[in-house]
């Protein structure tokens, strides 16, 4: 089960709260939609507060941390939509460069395009 995301509006409007850490790298638009898109589902940890696939992400601001309001100081990581470029890292990379078949709680999924919009409505771009 994956975890619900703001709207998208929300990202468009730059509102969404993106909370240290988050990833950084890249801060040119996206060109295209990509093919895929990172999800992340409802088991991702945060990594206890020190998350690998935030590291690994090329894309300013598209990985952020979330606070768990029902239990803080924990959280969990999101994937801001319009960021993503499907390129796969945040899965492939784990602590000390480690190579990965995915994240190490298997709570990152790349979906189809074509399945994230029709759960979660058509990407502005």
């Amino acid at each position: 089960m994956y975890i619900a995301l703001p709207p998208f509006e929300e990202f468009v409007a730059g509102t969404v709260v993106k909370e240290e850490p988050t990833s950084e790298g890249t801060t040119t638009k996206r060109k295209r939609k990509p093919h895929i898109l990172a999800l992340i589902q409802e088991n991702c940890t945060g990594c206890a507060g020190s998350p690998a696939c935030v590291d690994y992400c090329p894309v300013e601001d598209c990985m952020y941390w979330v606070t768990d309001t029902d239990n803080p100081p924990f959280g969990r990581i999101e994937v801001d939509p319009l960021l993503c470029i499907g390129c796969k890292l945040c899965t492939s990379k784990g602590p000390d460069g480690a190579f990965l078949e995915g994240c190490p709680w298997d709570a990152i999924e790349m979906v189809p395009l074509a399945d994230f919009e029709a759960a979660y409505g058509v990407l502005p771009y």
